[in-house]
Formats: C-alpha cells, sequence, structure tokens
C-alpha cells in the first residue's frame, strides 16, 4: 500500500501547509520529495521484530497550538521537569507545535541560537540547509522518509566555535492528544572547541494516549568539540516510539549519550556515532526497563573512520511481567581507523519467568591494529542474593528492589548530570510500582 494513503497529507496538502508555515522552497521540496520515497522504500529492519505489526503507519494530523506567554500556562507535568529559573535555555513542543522558548540573554550575545526548525530554516537557511538530514537521510528506509516529509516543530541549536556553554539547554516534547502528528526533529550544530549539554524530555500526559513518534535527533560535533546529549522518554502505553539519533563527530571532539528508555509502549531506538575525525571519543549510556506486554528493540551503533578514536557503549535493560526487548550493540571500525579501541557491554536483567531479553554484541572490524570487545549476559535475578537480603530481614519486594538498583547503578552512576540522574531514579521507581 502506498504511504500517501497512510499520511494525513498528500502532496497537495503538503505543499500548503508548508507554504503556509512560510518554509523557503528548497525545504518544501525536500518534503515533497521525502513524502514521494516514503511510498516507494521498505520499512526498516528491526531485528527479532516485525514492524507491520506495530502502529508506525498512521502518522497523524497536524494539531496547531497556541504559543504561551509564560510557563504558568504549562500543565503540570511540564512545570515538573524544568529546572527553575532556567539558566541557559528552554523550548517545549505541545503536540505539532513548539509553544515555549526562553534562551538565556548571556548566551544570545554570544551567538548561540535556540529557536524551532521552522523559524530557523528561515531566519538562519543557510545553516539548516547544510546540516538538515545529513545525519539521517529520508532514502534509509520508510520512517525516515516520513519523518523528513512530515516533521513539525523541532529544535535547531547552534553553537558558535569556541562557545562554552555551561548551563544545560533543555527541551520537552509534550503529547496529550490522541491521532495528532507526533514527529519533532532536533537538530544541533557545535562548532569548532564549543561546549555544550542538551537535555530533552519526551512525555505523555495521560495513560490512553494513542499516537505514533517518529522522532530524528542529528548531532554535528565540529573539531574539539564537547557535546553531551540526554534524552529520557516515557510515553504512554498506547504510543508507539521510533527514534533515531545520530552524531557526526570531527577531529579530537566528542560526544556523550545518556538515555533513558521509559516508555510503557512499543519502542525501536536506534543510537549511532560516527567517529569521523582522529582522536574523536564517542560514550553511549542506555537504561531501559519494559514492563506489562511491552516489546522493544534497542540499537546502539559506533562507526570508526578516525585514527585513535575511542567509543564505549554499555547499555542495561531490566524486563519484567512479559516485556521483552532485543539489545544490539554494533562496532564498526573501518579500513584505515587504526589505533582505534571500541568497547560495549550488553546486559539484560529478568524478573518473570515470561518475561525475554536478547542482549547481541556484533564486532565488524575491518582493520588489524586496533583493539576492541565486548560483553553480554542475559539472566533472572540471584537467587541467592534475594535469599541473603531476606536472611537479614528484608522482604522479598524489597530485596528484588535492591538488586535491580544494583545492577543499573553502575550505569546511573556514571551519568554527569544531576537532574538526568534524578529524573531516571525517579522512573524505575515508578516503573517497579514503588510510587
Amino acid at each position: 500500500m502506498d504511504i500517501q494513503a497512510r499520511v494525513s497529507m498528500n502532496v497537495d496538502d503538503l505543499r500548503a501547509w508548508s507554504s503556509a508555515k512560510d518554509e523557503p522552497r528548497w525545504l518544501i521540496e525536500r518534503r515533497v520529495h521525502a513524502l514521494e520515497l516514503a511510498g516507494t522504500l521498505e520499512l526498516p529492519k528491526v531485528e527479532k521484530i516485525n514492524l507491520e505489526k506495530w502502529d508506525i503507519y498512521e502518522s497523524g494530523d497536524y494539531k496547531a497550538e497556541n504559543a504561551w506567554s509564560s510557563l504558568e500556562e504549562a500543565p503540570e507535568v511540564v512545570r515538573g521537569l524544568v529546572a527553575s529559573p532556567v539558566k541557559g535555555g528552554l523550548i517545549v513542543q505541545f503536540n505539532s507545535d513548539v509553544v515555549y522558548t526562553k534562551l538565556s540573554e548571556s548566551l544570545a550575545a554570544q551567538g548561540v541560537i535556540l529557536t524551532d526548525l521552522h523559524t530557523a530554516a528561515k531566519e538562519h537557511e543557510e545553516l539548516v540547509q547544510r546540516y538538515l538530514f545529513q545525519a539521517v537521510k529520508p532514502e534509509e528506509h520508510r520512517l525516515s522518509a516520513a519523518h523528513s516529509a512530515l516533521w513539525s516543530g523541532g529544535v535547531f541549536l547552534y553553537v558558535p566555535d569556541g562557545v562554552e556553554v555551561e548551563a544545560p539547554i533543555q527541551a520537552i516534547f509534550l503529547n496529550d492528544t490522541s491521532g495528532v502528528c507526533f514527529a519533532p526533529h532536533v537538530l544541533i550544530v557545535a562548532g569548532s572547541n564549543s561546549k555544550i549539554t542538551y537535555v530533552d524530555n519526551c512525555v505523555s500526559s495521560g495513560d490512553d494516549v494513542k499516537v505514533l513518534h517518529n522522532g530524528v535527533t542529528e548531532v554535528f560535533a565540529g573539531a574539539g568539540s564537547k557535546v553531551q546529549v540526554a534524552s529520557v522518554h516515557q510515553l504512554a502505553a498506547t504510543t508507539t516510539d521510533f527514534t533515531q539519533r545520530r552524531a557526526v563527530v570531527l577531529a579530537d571532539g566528542g560526544v556523550e549519550w545518556i538515555i533513558g528508555e521509559m516508555n510503557n509502549g512499543y519502542t525501536a531506538s536506534d543510537t549511532k556515532t560516527l567517529l569521523q575525525g582522529n582522536g574523536v571519543v564517542s560514550d553511549n549510556k542506555v537504561i531501559a526497563i519494559g514492563t506489562g506486554n511491552q516489546k522493544s528493540s534497542y540499537t546502539t551503533q559506533a562507526q570508526h573512520f578516525g585514527r585513535s578514536s575511542v567509543s564505549q557503549m554499555i547499555t542495561r535493560a531490566v524486563m519484567l511481567e512479559e516485556a521483552t526487548a532485543i539489545i544490539n550493540g554494533i562496532t564498526k571500525i573501518e579500513k584505515g581507523a587504526t589505533h582505534c579501541d571500541g568497547q560495549q557491554t550488553e546486559r539484560v536483567l529478568m524478573l518473570s519467568p515470561k518475561a525475554r531479553g536478547d542482549a547481541n554484541p556484533i564486532l565488524l572490524i575491518d582493520e588489524d591494529d586496533v583493539t576492541a570487545g565486548h560483553a553480554a549476559s542475559v539472566g533472572q535475578v540471584n537467587a541467592e542474593q534475594i535469599y541473603y537480603l531476606m536472611s537479614r530481614g528484608i522482604s522479598r519486594s524489597e530485596a528484588e528492589h535492591l538488586v535491580i538498583f544494583g545492577f543499573l547503578a553502575p550505569v546511573i552512576s556514571e551519568i554527569p548530570l544531576e537532574g538526568v540522574r534524578s529524573r531516571l531514579k525517579d522512573l524505575v521507581e515508578s516503573k517497579l510500582g514503588r510510587s
């Protein structure tokens, strides 16, 4: 079936909508081209998961929202996520539209840009045209093409050469209505020798909100830059989440991903770093908890091109009840990428006989003079640990709770952002039914 019959906008509607947004002609044409591609491309291949059975066809209707004059207009779920006062910057997307943006005057004076992607395409056209969809291309598969055609709202964050931003830039993506287009695109461009921390939360307001979240994050880290990206997803059980994250890093640059996969519904995410330059450092930490009959796929990737580059990927997942997860770690070292070091660890803890987790470490090495390694484990809660704790007067439920936190602690404790650590701890408590 042609995907154009399954999305809310055909080519004529898409042109009219994009024109109404006053988007430049090049962007309109890119959208139309991507929509045409979506009708011809296959779905992405996700190991051991048949996406045909997921709710991934209906992209939803665009839902316009009024801008907020202040955060007092925001729902409580948003206000609870915002660090007050906002020291760096904050942008909030509500369903299909960005409704609130704030950037500190001092950062704006240094040339930092924080705005929605529609505005950026008009006011910073050269930058957006240069980078948009250069890391995640619409030609990759049907969902990439659909996103490229139908994204709305989104974030554009630009840090000029040599500018170091100490306070985090925060984004919140909130969905509270079923059947809407919820496809934010995040574009981060960090100049040479710059420094930035970006934190986003993707949340549902309500337990029965049914949408497809088809989101993309693209990061371009210049030579010598340091970029931290933290992302926590907590979407409803009736929401399907398909997320692609990708970073392109130049010489001596560094990217750190901190991912909290706390959704209640079907989830497929792919987080990849392309270590393009010499001396690049990539670090990827993922925490995931599955409940109910949730089905998930979490993939982390590091592709080494430059010499003396280093990648580290750590994923720890806990599966409860009848939840299942596929954990893929892929380290690819290209020919000529000498003196590289690629390490990965995937561990899955299952708390029920019906829960299942598969850990798949993959090393693809095309160069001899490198170091690479992996570790993977899948298993039930250690009965001896539970028995030991219960022998000290601790209840079984509390003992299991302590074992789970002990399992996740090595990753959570290494997260350098206190706000993200606290948020993940709270969400773990919630997913375990303790809050």
